[in-house]
This record gives C-alpha cells, sequence and structure tokens, in this order.
C-alpha cells in the first residue's frame, strides 16, 4: 500500500477511536496495533515483541525520572497558602505599573512557573487568589482572565518544564540546553503580555479608580519579599541547581521536591492528609503522561515500519517550501491539531515526523523544542479543547466563550513571540551558548 494512503489510513483509525470516546492511550495502542495488523499482516508474537521493547525502553529513560518529583513538588505548592503569599509579595511592585495589580497574574505565572512544571497547575494556582481579589477590587473582568488564561501557559516555557523534559527525551536532545533556551522566550513571552496591559492601563478604564490612590510604605516594601521567599528560594535551588551545573534535571527535581517539604514544613502548613493527596494527585497525573509517551512510542514505531514518516517527509520537501516556509506549515498544523488535542499527545505523536523535517532544514532541534512549546501554550487557550480556559471556568464560573474571547489577544501576542523567535532564533539559543558552550 502507498505510504500516504495508510498515513492517510492510521489517521482515520485514530479519528475513529478517539471519536468513541476511548481513553488517548488506548486509542494510540489500538492504531499502532490495528496498522501492524491489518496493513503489513504481522502476526501478534512480532506485535507484542514490538509494544514491549519499544515500551520498555521509552518508560526506562533515565530523565523521566524528573517528571513525578516535578508534579509531586506542584502538587504539595498547590496546597499550600504560596500563591496567597506570592499575591501579597508583588502587589507593592505592580502598583508602580499601569495596570497595576493586572500585572500579578503576569508576573505570579511567570514566578510559580518556575518551581511547577505545568501550565494548568501555574494557572490554577495563582488564579485561585488573583481572580478573586481583582474581581473584588473592580478590575476590568476580561483583561484579568485573558491575562490569567495566557500567562498561566507560561507553565511549560518557564524551566523546569515537563513538555521539555518530554521533548528531550523523544528528541534525544539535552534537557539542561532546553531548559536554559526556554529562559529568554518565557520571559519575552511575560514582557509582551505586561506591555498589552499597560498600553489597555493607558488607554482604557480598566483600573478602578480606588486603586489608583493606592499607596505601599517601605515596610510593605519589606515584608513582600518575605512573601516571595518561598518562590524564590524554590527557584534558586532548581535552577540553580541545573545551571550550575551541581545537579542533572532528575536530581535538581529531586532536591526541589525535598525543599517544598522543608519548606511547607517551616510555614506550619505540613500535614500527612496534604502530603497524601499531593502523593495522589502527582501518581494520577504521572501515570497519565507515561501511559500516554509509551503508547505513543508504540504508534511512532508502527508509522516507522510503514514508513510514513518519511514519505510524508519527501512529499513536504517536494514542496520545496524553503526553511521559513516549513515553519509556517508546522505552525498552522500545530495550531489546527491544539484545538481537538492536548499537548502532550500532540508533541509524541508528531515528533517522530516533524523533527526530521526541522534538522533537514537546518533549524536547530534545541529552538525547535521551545518553537513547539510555543505551539502547545496557543493550543492551551485555544477553544474547543483549551485546557487553561476550563481551569478559568473552574474558577471563575464564567462561560467558556466569555474566557475564550477574552483569551484571544494573548494568543496573538504568544504568535507574535513565535514569530520573534523564528526571524531571532538567537533569543532561545544565546543562554544555552553562554552556560554550557556550543555544541
Amino acid at each position: 500500500m502507498d505510504p500516504i494512503y495508510t498515513a492517510l489510513l492510521t489517521f482515520l483509525f485514530l479519528a475513529l477511536y478517539l471519536g468513541l470516546g476511548t481513553w488517548i492511550f488506548i486509542a494510540l495502542m489500538m492504531v499502532g496495533l490495528t496498522t501492524l495488523s491489518v496493513v503489513l499482516d504481522f502476526p501478534l508474537s512480532r506485535i507484542g515483541s514490538i509494544m514491549k521493547g519499544t515500551m520498555w525502553r521509552t518508560a526506562s529513560t533515565w530523565e523521566l525520572a524528573a517528571v513525578p518529583m516535578f508534579i509531586f513538588m506542584g502538587e504539595l505548592i498547590f496546597r499550600t497558602d504560596i500563591s496567597d503569599r506570592l499575591f501579597r509579595g508583588l502587589a507593592p511592585w505592580t502598583h508602580l505599573i499601569p495596570g497595576k495589580l493586572l500585572h500579578c497574574n503576569i508576573a505570579g505565572c511567570t514566578l510559580f512557573a518556575a518551581v511547577s512544571g505545568s501550565s494548568t497547575a501555574t494557572t490554577a494556582t495563582v488564579g485561585k487568589i488573583t481572580m478573586t481579589e481583582l474581581d473584588r477590587r473592580g478590575y476590568d473582568t476580561n483583561l484579568a482572565m485573558g491575562s490569567l488564561a495566557g500567562a498561566g501557559s507560561l507553565g511549560l516555557m518557564i524551566p523546569p518544564s515537563i513538555s521539555m523534559i518530554i521533548f528531550g527525551v523523544l528528541a534525544e536532545e539535552s534537557i539542561t540546553d532546553l531548559f536554559a533556551a526556554g529562559v529568554l522566550p518565557g520571559l519575552l513571552i511575560s514582557g509582551l503580555y505586561s506591555l498589552y496591559v499597560v498600553f489597555r492601563a493607558v488607554t482604557g478604564d480598566v483600573v478602578p479608580a480606588a486603586e489608583q490612590e493606592s499607596r505601599f510604605t517601605p515596610r510593605d516594601y519589606a515584608k513582600s519579599l518575605l512573601d516571595l521567599a518561598p518562590v524564590l528560594s524554590l527557584m534558586v535551588i532548581v535552577l540553580g541547581g541545573i545551571y550550575t551545573g551541581v545537579a542533572t534535571p532528575s536530581e535538581a527535581a529531586a532536591l526541589g521536591f525535598a525543599a517544598s517539604v522543608v519548606l511547607t514544613i517551616v510555614m506550619g502548613q505540613f500535614t500527612w492528609s496534604i502530603f497524601l493527596e499531593s502523593l495522589a494527585g502527582a501518581t494520577r497525573i504521572t501515570c497519565m503522561v507515561i501511559t500516554i509517551l509509551v503508547a505513543a512510542a508504540f504508534m511512532s514505531s508502527a508509522m516507522a515500519y510503514l514508513h510514513v514518516p518519511q514519505e510524508i517527509a519527501k512529499l513536504i520537501v517536494a514542496m520545496n517550501l524553503g526553511p521559513v516556509g516549513l515553519i509556517i506549515l508546522i505552525g498552522v498544523f500545530y495550531i489546527l491539531l491544539g484545538m481537538f488535542l492536548d499537548g502532550l499527545s500532540i508533541m509524541v505523536m508528531t515528533l517522530p515526523i516533524t523533527l526530521p523535517l526541522i534538522i533537514a532544514a537546518g533549524w536547530d532541534p534545541v529552538w525547535f523544542g521551545i518553537f513547539l512549546v510555543i505551539m502547545i501554550e496557543l493550543g492551551l487557550i485555544t477553544p474547543p479543547i483549551g485546557f487553561n480556559l476550563f481551569v478559568l471556568q473552574g474558577i471563575t464560573g464564567r462561560p467558556i466563550g466569555q474566557i475564550a474571547r477574552a483569551a484571544v489577544p494573548f494568543f496573538f501576542l504568544m504568535l507574535l513571540s513565535a514569530i520573534i523567535i523564528t526571524v531571532f532564533p538567537e533569543i532561545v539559543l544565546w543562554l544555552p551558548d553562554v552556560l554550557f558552550g556550543a555544541d
């Protein structure tokens, strides 16, 4: 059978299984099983051997040890009052900027992302306090929701990022390099969001009059640093350990988790109930991530046996798009996928096809990892399957349509950041080169 028709048949099987409401990891396994047995007529014994070898190699990758630790750390922090402290700590400083407390969404997500690794955890943790406070004080609701939806996605970009760990494992790239590469693009996105809020504050009525008169004393600024200390200390331990070379990402994850336990004890908030709830939450999320990863690895192996990636690559090469044209095509492809699938599934299903094309076109794979994370972030605020939108709906109780419309400006700002790093890839690659040297 022609590989192109095989590819269409593969995607048809995937659409069928997902359309039946099958769990994603089962759908991926069934696609691999169906294509190998129906198209290639492999016996079940050979399919079982392929499945066993592929799944074991993927699940036993050492770098994945960081995933449950970072998730556990985020779950534990989520159940403390760190989000309250974060808001109180940022409030005096954001009052110096037009837009005032609206910047707490952006700055809070940027800081919390550096200890979380998850966009939904970042959105939920920061949003559970900021949205209540901003609504109570009379700030523009749509701008508050939109800024939180957009900034919450930084949980995937600002290291440590679970998505970057998965990309590093699949692409066989340095996770440390990926973490360093995500810093400046993450700050770029955060800066664009803040500039937009400043613009809206200067040109419109988004800040209540009572807030314009608020004043903070030097004592308030000093106290704010104490409130920010928990998050900042975890950032120093995790990222400092990685960037100084003292710890690998997996070791830094373990250090970060241990530090978060000590921190909750020092703050007087540690209980066995919270610990066990965090453990249960981390176990659920980790199992979800790993099962999708190993199932997608099996489906990717099946596609390799069918020569699907090679044939699709030949088809795209024949289009003679050039490096920039290829990036535009792949970017549109990922944005469309992000409307219907979660980011992890998109990454593990498509990377065997897109990564060889990117490398052949001359793009750096570390740069592509950051570009791909931005594309996944766009999917988080794109209906109908935008996880950050649903998290915000749970926090605010607002209609999903209103939240999606509020997020539109931040969607385009994030898209602008993707364009900027495409035109200036040095934004992504400069810090890894400075810290670890060019490859």
